[in-house]
């Protein structure tokens, strides 16, 4: 195993910039995973990590070693793509054992990794299937017992998980995570699926434009987002952003918005007066409560039942929010509820920048 460094890595494909300038270090035997919306850089960098692709400018090392110029073959790493790349002319052991052949291992070497990755993953009355005759969850498997069978120092998976139904996909997600706890192997995982993120990642890079916006544990970027890009795209439903403006003095700072004043501990002057966004994340209302000087006024607008939580999607003066309250609460259509927050709950963000206030 190794850890993996990205130093300055850039990529152009011609004037327009996909990654801008990344550093960071995977560390030995963690679980990282790249998380952001389409066309933020996320793939580009893995496949540079690959060797797939060629950085522009910048360095990334493996353990002790830059591989800028070594050849994907030549990485000590192994990939699991997307859309599984299985042989469909070979059956699971074949397909499973085809690096090992490649690299000339001996035949009772190739035998005994095959069999003792295919008892790990489950799937070892499959060994003499072709892949169409698998399940989808079956077939990602076969991939990610391909990759296993290498003991490579790097993991690399591009959003493995997407092509299975829901379902699958979470228990998939287990799986990997268990697989990782017993390997222990350095992975680097793409998705653009924050709760894969959030249930996956020792450590989460959020991309936004080729930037890592955040590089943080799980939790560190839930409760404390760097700006609020990462505040909107962590989380699920997405945190509400409320228009106001910040004032007070001492001890007190008092954030004032459309039909509500909220009085927030801590010192005055780590906020600056003026305008603000206020961020409440929808699990963090509590309600319908009694109006008081501490509680915001919301006009409901629609409301999802999901069973474990009630999504009150209502508005809170012209700006739509959604709370997630407790399932046996009683909400009419139409009408107007308090919510409360804990203050030690806010987030406030500057208006122009994003950047994180509080």
């Amino acid at each position: 195993m190794a850890d993996v460094t990205l130093t300055n890595v850039t990529k152009k494909f011609g004037d327009f910039k996909a990654v801008d300038a990344l550093s960071m270090v995977v560390e030995d035997g963690k679980f990282t995973v790249l998380v952001g919306p389409s066309g933020c850089g996320k793939t580009t960098t893995l496949r540079m990590v690959a060797g797939l692709e060629q950085p522009t400018d910048g360095e990334i090392a493996i353990g002790e070693r830059t591989v800028n110029r070594v050849p994907p073959k030549d990485r000590d790493i192994a990939m699991v793509f997307q859309n599984y790349a299985l042989y469909p002319h070979m059956n699971v052991f074949n397909n499973m054992a085809f690096g090992l052949k490649l690299r000339k291992f001996p035949k009772a070497e190739i035998r005994e990794r095959v069999h003792k990755v295919a008892e790990l993953l489950g799937i070892e009355d499959k060994l003499e299937s072709k892949p169409r005759e698998l399940s989808g969850g079956q077939r990602q498997r076969v991939a990610v017992g391909r990759a296993i069978v290498r003991n490579p120092k790097v993991f690399l998976f591009d959003e493995p998980l997407s092509n299975l139904d829901a379902k699958l996909r979470v228990q998939m997600r287990t799986e990997l995570e268990q697989l990782h706890q017993r390997l222990k192997t350095t992975t680097i995982y793409v998705t653009h699926d924050q709760v894969e993120a959030m249930t996956l990642g020792d450590r989460i890079a959020v991309m936004k434009d080729g930037v890592v916006q955040q590089y943080a544990s799980p939790k560190a970027t839930y409760d404390h987002p760097a700006n609020a890009f990462v505040a909107g795209f962590i989380g699920s439903p997405s945190m509400n952003f409320l228009p106001a403006t910040a004032s007070g003095n001492g001890n007190q700072l008092v954030v004032s918005g459309e039909g509500f004043q909220l009085s927030v501990p801590g010192n005055a002057s780590m906020v600056p007066a003026g305008e603000i966004l206020l961020g409440i994340r929808p699990e963090d209302f509590d309600g319908p409560v009694s109006e008081d000087a501490g509680s915001i006024p919301a006009t409901v607008v629609v409301t999802e039942q999901l069973g474990h939580s009630l999504l009150v999607y209502a508005d809170v003066g012209t700006t739509r929010t959604v709370a997630s309250l407790d399932p046996h609460c009683n909400v009419d259509l139409g009408s107007t509820i308090w919510l409360s927050i804990n203050p030690d709950r806010f987030h406030l963000f500057d208006p122009s920048t994003g950047a994180a206030l509080l």
